[in-house]
């Protein structure tokens, strides 16, 4: 196997963290909906800490894009 291979699967390894982040991202959102339906006077309460989670969810996906960059352009 040669290096531009090796390169390839490492980036595509590393996009994987893109999976994790989407299912996060889902599930936050639609236990959020859930609790907001059942609750709807708590909702106002719990935005802040959904965006939280969001972007921290969305962060560990941008980090694995990050990583896939870096090994393929350096």
């Amino acid at each position: 196997m040669d290096a531009e291979a090796a390169k390839l699967i490492g980036a595509g390894l590393a996009c994987s963290a893109l999976i994790g982040a989407g299912i996060g991202i889902g599930n936050i959102f639609g236990s959020f909906l859930q609790g907001a339906l059942r609750n709807p006077s708590a909702a106002d309460g719990e935005r802040g800490t959904m965006f939280i989670g969001f972007a921290l969810a969305e962060a560990t996906g941008l980090f694995g894009l990050l990583i896939a960059f870096i090994i393929l352009f350096l």
